[in-house]
């Protein structure tokens, strides 16, 4: 018998959740049991619909719940669905702090449930591609993105452009490239983070970040992002030469790109009897990194910004150019004299402990 599973999230970024769900359904693999969402959706055909997710696990008794919910929200939600019996695919960011992390791990260890997180470039073939061929001991491992939102992406919800609600853009929509880099530097434990956090319109979080952490051992992972450029950089991770870009499973190894195909989707995955591709353990140095972005200074205003030729807000010039030479060398602005950056917030990190925001330097 197939398994039931429900969405809680399903506006927005659940509809593409919702795709899933229908693809699989009508393949026989999973029963759509329930869609539930705080405010109305289009609905589903033949799809109970919920407004409380407490009443929905009641009455449906799902096998398998999604969890696609601003991040702030997904800890009381994930346990919840883990008391009443489910098993859990968690949108990213999984959790804020890494007090939840662990609440959260105890919570699936008692139930004996099923967690995984959602990040889907975790599956990919050409991730896997790329680690065997640079290896695991890389000096240096870089991401770099450049996107655009309008002014219009801070405006979606209530939360969007808080940082503590971890609206942030390397928390949130470069996520991805931040849970990448650490995946290709596998094993890496980072003891010390820099940040530079920077903004071109009035928002309380980051719309451009670049970050550097280091290991005990001088080994270091960097990402550089943006989300105000008027020139596209999809997201890439970068060792040496060799470059993986992401969000195309595109890898460039000797000079030109190769798309590898084929990604183990998580939410087959998770319904499967195979190991899970992201268990929650897998991304604990990702929420230690998280929560420690989120705790920093405000980020700073840049001053020198131009119009988007699209209109709807504004663009940084020649930030497409800066994510790329901060990922290949590893310097932050404030170390390759850009006019606009102010040094950066450095603050001891460890992902069995969390970052000691005490002790956070600034230099």
């Amino acid at each position: 018998m197939s398994r039931r599973v429900a969405l809680i999230g399903a506006g927005g970024h659940g509809h593409s959740h919702r795709r899933t769900l229908k693809d699989l359904a009508g393949r026989g693999v999973l029963e759509i049991a329930a869609l539930c969402d705080r405010n109305p959706v289009e609905p589903e055909p033949g799809v109970p619909f919920y407004g409380d997710h407490q009443a929905m696990l009641a009455a449906e008794r799902p096998d398998a719940v999604i969890i696609c919910t601003p991040p702030h929200t997904h800890l009381p939600l994930a346990l919840d669905c883990l008391a009443a019996g489910a098993d859990l695919l968690l949108e990213k960011p999984p959790v804020t702090t890494l007090a939840e992390h662990d609440r959260l791990a105890a919570a699936i260890e008692a139930s004996g449930r099923r967690v995984q997180v959602g990040f889907q470039a975790l599956g990919s073939a050409a991730l896997a591609a790329f680690r065997a061929a640079v290896g695991p001991d890389a000096a240096l491992v870089s991401a770099a993105g450049a996107w655009w939102r309008p002014d219009t992406y801070y405006r979606r919800a209530p939360w969007a452009g808080k940082q503590a609600a971890f609206d942030g853009a390397l928390v949130n929509p470069f996520a991805h490239a931040l849970m990448q880099a650490l995946a290709v530097a596998d094993g890496f434990a980072p003891s010390r983070m820099a940040i530079e956090r920077y903004r071109t319109r009035d928002i309380q979080t980051d719309d451009c970040a670049f970050l550097r952490l280091t290991d005990a051992g001088g080994r270091r992972v960097v990402a550089a992002v943006s989300l105000a450029s008027a020139v596209f950089v999809p997201g890439e991770i970068r060792v040496g030469d060799a470059v993986l870009e992401y969000p195309t499973d595109r890898v460039q190894l000797s000079g030109t790109f190769t798309e590898i195909p084929g990604r183990i989707g998580l939410l087959s995955n998770l319904l499967s009897d195979e190991p899970l591709v992201v268990p929650l353990e897998r991304t604990r140095t990702f929420t230690a990194v998280a929560e420690a972005i989120v705790a920093s200074p405000p980020p700073a205003r840049i001053p020198v910004t131009t119009p988007h030729p699209d209109g709807g807000g504004l663009t940084l010039p020649d930030i497409d150019q800066l994510v790329r030479q901060v990922a290949a060398t590893g310097l932050l602005p404030s170390e390759s004299d850009i006019p606009w950056a102010v040094p950066p917030h450095v603050v001891p990190l460890s992902p069995l402990k969390g970052a000691t925001h005490a002790q956070a330097e600034h230099r």
